[in-house]
């Protein structure tokens, strides 16, 4: 998750925590009989949130209902945003690299996969192949997706991809570990006519 979105949700979490948490001890207060101030919404356990005075004060006013449906459809417009944003896979953009004198080096996300992604490429029947890193900079997993050819072995492409790609990227980035999800289609193809 990259920091801009990471630091959004954060702030929108805390500002909708804080909201529930005060609105809900306003109510609390009020539903217990606690004295409250005199500016509190609720003054006791029989009094209504919203006033029949309240809900009837604007309805007459002609910006009042184009500002209400503008302020909703821009709250579901933003929760479909939020929730989007939190759906979608962010990609690694760099992985950090144990250089042995406890510093470290930064490599470029997309030069890990692209490498990764020529190497599976090569692989007996392979037709096409496409790597994301996701996860941490310090322990990222590979997402894989392999186009296969319609004589390739599936068991065989596996096998292959563990021990030379994914063993060559891991030794190359210093990684302890790149766990990987792979993902097999095969190449549209017509079928054979036997004569």
């Amino acid at each position: 998750m990259n920091p801009l979105l990471r630091t959004v949700n954060r702030i929108l979490l805390g500002l909708a925590g804080l909201v529930l948490i005060c609105g809900g001890g306003a109510v609390l207060a009020a539903g217990l009989g606690l004295a409250v101030p005199s500016w509190w919404p609720w003054y006791g356990k029989d009094d209504v949130l919203i006033s029949a005075a309240d809900r009837y004060r604007w309805r007459d006013q002609g910006w009042w209902w184009p500002t209400v449906i503008a302020v909703l459809a821009l709250v579901v417009v933003l929760a479909l945003w939020w929730l989007l944003a939190q759906l979608r896979r962010a990609r690694l953009s760099e992985v950090l690299v144990d250089s042995g004198d406890g510093e470290g080096a930064l490599l470029r996300g997309r030069a890990l996969e692209g490498v990764l992604a020529g190497e599976a490429g090569t692989l007996d029947g392979v037709a096409r192949a496409q790597v994301a890193l996701t996860g941490r900079r310090s322990s990222p997993h590979a997402r894989i997706r392999l186009l296969m050819e319609p004589h390739a072995a599936p068991d065989e492409a596996l096998g292959l991809l563990s021990d030379e790609a994914l063993a060559h990227a891991r030794d190359s980035a210093g990684l302890a570990e790149l766990p990987a999800e792979v993902r097999l289609r095969a190449v549209r193809h017509r079928a054979e006519r036997v004569s």
